[in-house]
């Protein structure tokens, strides 16, 4: 079991339930008695799956009968104000778009640079860092085990000298930056921070976001390196030192995207996500953080899908929930602790190898949605998604996806534009009863690190997974171009990643070695290994040993030397 500090766990607040079975009105009843009967006995309806793509079930319409029971004031309420269901800012996208936040990385730190910068040059708004394996799973490149993998799913990033490469000529106190890093998180992270330092940049003023998020790795990603409780402490570490020293840094992005891409369903991400965040909260407050002071640097990170009107609902319902268990279960009194923010990125999983240039359909789509439902941040998969890293070509289609749907749509010109739809409330609400059956059910097991040790939400995932392939076999659910519409395939021109990458990380790895002070990384490393042991936040120690230059897999591996590694449960 884990080394979860005790202590009871408070009851949420329940999610409200309608007071009454759904009663169509009279002149509903009379509708389909006069209008829809003799409509259908002349054109039936089509012999199709109506459920949302994640299977939820679809009537055929929605009327104020599925709304019996609503308190608009207790539910709905208005932007800018609890619950946030209508979003958390009152003007929305009329005062300020969302961040426009590609994903990049690949290769060396000198290429990820200049894409950066040519991004930024298109109109890109926010940084948004992809690291290649050997980087999330605390190897360097010269590893054994990096073999065949640098640079190849991201950037590769082995030291505070790459780091530095990565950000030449970025002025990190004037762009937000998120970083897509988990287990080595707070390493990095101190890479990042004694950048900005040497910058001259402003602690206290920079601004950017750190994933962070080690229990979705567990549940869904698999890149971990040390057991929960430990992860748990390091995520709780970079919380302390982030109220302390970076104010304006949001020291996690609790992230649905990878639960989604692993397989899950709208509402298991939505559960699974939420729940994280509130076993997060919990653990800071055990270690003596006052939720008012931590919970406002706290971000989420969802999935876009192809579903617009499910993804929609999920982002309504997130931001209730959220309020919810923040006042119900913390009696959180400010502001920023219970208006949930959130970035979303469009499903990586629901595009196809086959027929590419359909993806940008999908993608934007899933762009839509996310707007539609209120988001703070937005990262547009590219066409090439299903072959390889996006070629600049692709990006720049992906980035130009946002920025007509900001300045061609109109959907940015009123707050939730679907708000009131009895379609949109319903699901709404159906989506918020579904999460909260899942998060009491984590509960009653006792916490997130419980669930995830039991094998209870892989194992949900996984049978959600299975599901949906077996409708997408039988054809229940169409994929175009893959089971269905198929057509003759033209190549597709893709970003190629050779092993040049590694050749020049292993020359620049033994030039930093044989230049620094060994005697001050060892010094630096036995000092983080001792503070291991004990109960010290490890910030301090990691930061001075990346600025010592002491390598990614060094201070990986020091913590290893305590921690121990972990392997997960097989589920059953």
């Amino acid at each position: 079991m884990s080394d979860k500090p005790k202590g009871p766990t408070p009851t949420l607040t329940p999610a409200e339930t309608p007071t009454s079975e759904r009663q169509p009105s009279a002149k509903e009843l009379a509708w389909e008695k006069n209008t829809l009967q003799p409509f259908l006995e002349k054109n039936p309806e089509r012999a199709y799956d109506f459920t949302t793509t994640s299977g939820h079930p679809i009537r055929r319409l929605y009327t104020e009968a599925d709304l019996a029971g609503r308190d608009p004031e207790r539910d709905l309420g208005l932007p800018g104000v609890p619950p946030y269901t209508r979003g958390i800012h009152p003007t929305m996208y009329r005062t300020r778009l969302w961040t426009m936040r590609q994903f990049a990385g690949f290769g060396t730190a000198e290429d990820t640079n200049a894409r950066f910068r040519y991004l930024l040059s298109q109109g890109q708004t926010g940084l948004s860092t992809a690291f290649d394996l050997p980087t999330l799973m605390g190897y360097d490149s010269d590893h054994p085990l990096s073999e065949g993998e640098v640079g190849k799913c991201g950037v590769a990033i082995s030291s505070l000298a790459d780091m530095e490469v990565l950000f030449d000529k970025i002025p990190l106190a004037n762009v937000t930056t998120s970083m897509t890093i988990n287990s080595p998180a707070a390493v990095i992270w101190a890479m990042y921070l004694a950048v900005a330092e040497k910058q001259g940049a402003d602690w206290k003023k920079i601004s950017g976001t750190l994933q962070n998020d080690i229990l979705k790795e567990y549940i869904a990603q698999k890149e971990y390196i040390y057991p929960p409780a430990p992860s748990m402490r390091l995520v709780i570490d970079t919380f302390e030192f982030g109220i302390k020293n970076t104010p304006k840094f949001n020291t996690i992005s609790i992230s649905g995207y990878h639960i989604r891409e692993a397989g899950s369903t709208a509402i298991q991400e939505l559960a699974f996500t939420l729940r994280d965040g509130l076993e997060y909260v919990e653990w800071g407050r055990r270690r003596g953080l006052h939720v008012d002071e931590f919970v406002p640097q706290l971000s989420f990170f969802f999935n876009a899908h192809n579903d617009f009107f499910e993804e929609i609902a999920k982002y309504r319902a997130a931001r209730r929930i959220w309020h919810k268990a923040m006042t119900g279960r913390y009696k959180s009194k400010h502001p920023r602790s219970c208006a949930l923010r959130f970035h979303t990125q469009t499903a990586g999983c629901s595009l196809t190898a086959q027929q590419p240039y359909n993806n940008v359909v999908r993608t934007a789509v899933q762009a839509l949605a996310a707007v539609m439902g209120g988001t703070q941040s937005l990262h547009t998969n590219s066409l090439d998604e299903a072959w390889a890293l996006p070629t600049e070509f692709a990006a720049t289609i992906a980035l130009r996806t946002q920025q007509i749907i900001a300045h061609e749509t109109g959907v940015t010109n009123t707050v939730d534009p679907l708000g009131g739809s009895y379609f949109v409330e319903t699901l709404t609400n159906e989506v918020e009863r579904g999460a909260w059956d899942y998060i009491d059910k984590i509960d009653a097991m006792g916490g997130m690190v419980e669930a995830i040790e039991r094998g209870y939400p892989q194992r949900e995932i996984a049978e959600a997974s299975y599901r949906y392939q077996m409708a997408v076999d039988k054809k229940e659910k169409i994929v175009v171009g893959v089971n269905d519409f198929v057509s003759e395939e033209k190549p597709l021109e893709i970003l190629q990643i050779d092993e040049t990458v590694a050749h020049r990380q292993g020359e620049r790895l033994r030039k930093l070695r044989a230049e620094r002070s060994q005697a001050e990384v060892d010094h630096r490393l036995t000092a983080l290994r001792n503070a291991a042991k004990g109960k010290e936040n490890l910030m301090p120690f990691i930061f001075e040993a990346v600025k010592a230059y002491a390598t990614l897999g060094e201070v990986c591996d020091a913590m290893r030397d305590v921690f121990g590694t972990y392997e997960e449960v097989a589920i059953t």
